[in-house]
């Protein structure tokens, strides 16, 4: 990863700009790229760093030939020679769902979808104009084939994980028929692919797009349906509704001709089925198979989601099949399944963390029956071994920037996450009250402060659990501050 900050350190130099005060690594989301803040001065870039080449250029391309049409996109700066490392335009922090989580569901957070599926007609309509979908980096066009790629997505990685029966050539019939229906839309343009709120940065109470690159040619509906029917915004029917008329409303004005709305709503419904199905394979393939907890997590919400769309809408065309087992899979028993158990006020079960260092020794365990988990640090990266994090520790940003982009340190957590929960879940079926769980390193200072601090923010978020967290060396490390 340092050659990576070095190597985004020398393209920002090389486009003019003086060397960089601080290259930061952002959080990673469900993709395999690694994006950074570049601070220079009062100024800020954002750098990613992606290994698909193809990938990279096509965003490279979108966005240019956005930009050129006017449309609200980051400006790309500079982009090295392998295609592996891009600086564009910085657009903020704030994502459209931060504000919704932050004002609520009023008319401050209603406004800024309206002024989102103004500008995402616009991007679809007018970014179309000349856009060569060579470029696209699966296929041309979101045509059948691409929808029965998103059906057999969720049937691989999400229903055939369920273990429930059904007849595979019965639904396989109901796929074809369903991508089928929906491939005859008279309305195909930009199709943004995965256009959600996450992906929405709002600067000056105006929005911005990122995350285009895997577009193509498609229905307009489809990213309509990402957007309205996102499980984590929890959009009220009513704003479903009337956000859609407020973007058809949108797409007349700028095809200077009205769409048949009833067309266009039966095939919406059709997309958001769609859409819905593609985010549970991504949260199967990212949550049971790679064991990412955010998209464990997630699968609750989406799956009460995807069971408020198959009793509330209809779409027009019939696939028994395919409906008798979306019913079984949204079944409250099946959702429960990928429920964490909580704690609550009456809940035995309390976790002592504490961080120690081995030169002082592992911490005892006094309660009735002793034992739990003790982790050795010592493997990962000491930032304790460069002067500028000596007198700092596990609970100080620089600190933790550094392990997370230096170090496997997030790999590490992710494993023992994996093996603690096991016993936590078992701890709380069977009424146990007391667990430790020890993270040790050379000093006590940092790395086990950060891994200590981190699983307890793990533990309390996922189970509401009671914590104790102590760092145990902490009266030597204060002491140099």
């Amino acid at each position: 990863m340092e050659a990576v900050i070095e190597a985004i350190g020398k393209l920002f130099e090389s486009i003019g700009h003086p060397s960089p005060t601080r290259i930061e690594k952002l959080p990673q989301s469900g993709s395999d790229r690694i994006y950074f803040r570049i601070y220079s001065g009062d100024e800020t870039f954002i750098a990613t760093y992606n290994l698909n080449q193809r990938e990279t250029q096509t965003f490279v391309y979108f966005s240019r030939h956005f930009v050129n049409a006017g449309l609200p996109v980051p400006q790309i700066l500079a982009v090295n020679a392998d295609d592996t490392i891009y600086i564009q335009q910085d657009l903020g922090t704030e994502s459209l769902l931060n504000k919704l989580e932050q004002h609520g569901h009023g008319d401050y957070a209603y406004g800024l979808f309206q002024k989102s599926l103004a500008q995402l007609a616009r991007v679809q309509i007018l970014g179309d104009k000349g856009l060569d979908y060579d470029w696209s980096l699966t296929a041309k066009e979101f045509g059948k084939q691409a929808i029965l790629s998103d059906l057999l997505y969720f049937k691989y990685y999400f229903l055939d994980t369920l273990q429930l029966p059904y007849d595979k050539q019965a639904m396989l019939e109901d796929f074809d028929a369903l991508s089928t229906y929906l491939t005859r839309t008279e309305n195909k343009y930009f199709m943004f692919r995965d256009f959600q709120s996450r992906n929405i940065i709002v600067k000056n109470d105006e929005v911005n797009f990122i995350d285009y690159q895997g577009g193509m040619k498609g229905a307009l509906q489809y990213d309509v349906a990402s957007l309205l029917w996102q499980a984590k915004a929890e959009l009220s029917e009513e704003w479903k509704d009337s956000l859609l008329e407020y973007y058809m409303d949108q797409v007349d004005a700028l095809l200077q001709k009205p769409v048949d709305r009833i067309t266009f709503v039966s095939q919406y419904n059709g997309y958001v089925l769609i859409r819905l199905l593609q985010v549970m394979g991504a949260y199967g393939f990212r949550g049971l198979f790679e064991r990412k907890a955010h998209f464990l997590a997630s699968i609750p919400l989406a799956l009460r989601n995807l069971k408020f769309f198959i009793e509330h809408k209809r779409i027009g065309i019939v696939t028994p099949e395919f409906d008798r087992v979306l019913r079984l899979v949204v079944a409250d028993d099946m959702i429960k399944r990928f429920e964490p158990m909580r704690a609550d006020a009456n809940t035995p079960l309390v976790v002592t963390i504490n961080s120690f260092s081995y030169k002082v020794g592992i911490p005892s365990d006094c309660s009735e029956n002793g034992g739990g988990f003790v982790f050795d640090m010592r493997g990962i990266l000491n930032p304790g071994r460069f002067d500028e994090y000596k007198t700092l520790s596990g609970k100080d940003k620089s600190v933790q920037d550094f392990l997370e982009q230096r170090t496997r340190m997030n790999e590490f957590l992710n494993s023992v996450w994996d093996l603690i929960d096991i016993t936590v879940e078992e701890y709380l079926k069977r009424g146990f009250s007391n667990l430790m769980i020890n993270f040790g390193c050379t000093g006590g200072q940092h790395r086990s402060v950060y891994a200590a601090e981190q699983t307890a923010r793990h533990l309390r978020n996922k189970y509401n659990l009671k914590v104790n967290l102590e760092h145990t060396n902490t009266a030597n490390w204060k002491t140099t501050l």
